[in-house]
C-alpha cells in the first residue's frame, strides 16, 4: 500500500432504501462502484472527495424522493489504528477485484494462442476478442477509479490488459493476412480465365 496522508476526511453514509426492491439494487450497486467500506448493513464510509460526494448526495436524492431514509455526515476517525484498518479493508478490496482482472486476461491469452494455433485468425474471432478487451478495459477503468489508497495490484492488472491488447494487434494482423489470403485464392480461377480468353486487365 502507498503512504497515505492521515486523517482522511469521511463520508459515514447510512441508506435505508424502503422496500422498493430496484432502489434497493441501485443503492448497493452505486455504493460498491464508489468502493464502500461497510461498517453495518445499511451503513458505510467512503472517502470525502468532491466527486464521491457529488455521486452520494444525488443516491441520497433518490432514495428519500423513492420514500427511503439517508443520511451523510462529513467527519474524521480520532483513531489512527483503526483508519488504518479501514483504509486497508479498502486496499484489500481493490487487489482483490485487480486479481480478478488479471485471472480474466489469462483466459483471454490463451484463448488468443489456441485460434492462432489453429489457424483461425478470422475477422468473427477478432470481433468477440475485441468486445472481450473492451470489456476488460471498461472493467479496469472503474477499479482504478475508486482504488483511493494505491493498491500494489494495479500495476499488474494494467501490465495484464496491455498485454491483451498487443496479442489482439497481434491476431488482427494474422486475420488481415489470412482474410487477404483468402480473397486471392478465389480471384485466381477467374483470372486464369481471363488469361485464356485473351482479355485485357
Amino acid at each position: 500500500m502507498t503512504a497515505v496522508e492521515m486523517p482522511v476526511r469521511w463520508l459515514l453514509v447510512t441508506i435505508v432504501s424502503g422496500s422498493e426492491a430496484a432502489l434497493r439494487v441501485r443503492v448497493w450497486r452505486e455504493l460498491r462502484k464508489l468502493g464502500a467500506v461497510y461498517l453495518h448493513s445499511s451503513v458505510c464510509l467512503l472517502p470525502d472527495r468532491p466527486d464521491v460526494a457529488a455521486t452520494v448526495e444525488a443516491l441520497v436524492q433518490r432514495v428519500r424522493q423513492g420514500g427511503g431514509r439517508a443520511r451523510v455526515l462529513h467527519t474524521q476517525l480520532l483513531d489512527p489504528a483503526e483508519e488504518a484498518a479501514i483504509i486497508a479493508e479498502q486496499v484489500v478490496d481493490r487487489d482483490g477485484e485487480y486479481n480478478e482482472v488479471i485471472d480474466r486476461t489469462a483466459a483471454f491469452v490463451d484463448e488468443i494462442a489456441l485460434e492462432s494455433s489453429r489457424g483461425k485468425a478470422t475477422y468473427t474471432e477478432v470481433e468477440e476478442s475485441e468486445a472481450d478487451l473492451d470489456r476488460f478495459e471498461r472493467w479496469l477503468t472503474s477499479i482504478a477509479a475508486r482504488d483511493y489508497f494505491g493498491a500494489s495490484c494495479r500495476a499488474g492488472a494494467e501490465a495484464a490488459v496491455q498485454r491483451c491488447r498487443d496479442l489482439l494487434a497481434d491476431f488482427q494482423l494474422a486475420a488481415l493476412a489470412a482474410d487477404t489470403k483468402s480473397l486471392t485464392v478465389e480471384a485466381e480461377p477467374q483470372d486464369r480465365l481471363r488469361l485464356v480468353s485473351g482479355e485485357d486487365e
